[in-house]
């Protein structure tokens, strides 16, 4: 009988665990920043010049 129930509990426990781990996490780490093409797409712009940081004309 006890060898039964150990059985349940850790077939209960491996279960529990196979879904926590299936989650998903997602992380800000890029803080905001996208491609150049990315944000090209996102205004509807015909070129990904003016999001690309290396074609921006620098300010004195």
């Amino acid at each position: 009988m006890k060898m039964t129930n150990f059985i349940k509990i850790l077939s209960f426990t491996l279960l529990i665990v196979s879904i926590v781990s299936c989650s998903v996490h997602n992380s800000s780490s890029s803080s905001g920043k996208i491609p150049p093409g990315q944000a090209k797409k996102a205004s509807g712009s015909k070129s990904a010049k003016a999001y690309a940081p290396g074609q921006q004309k620098k300010r004195r």
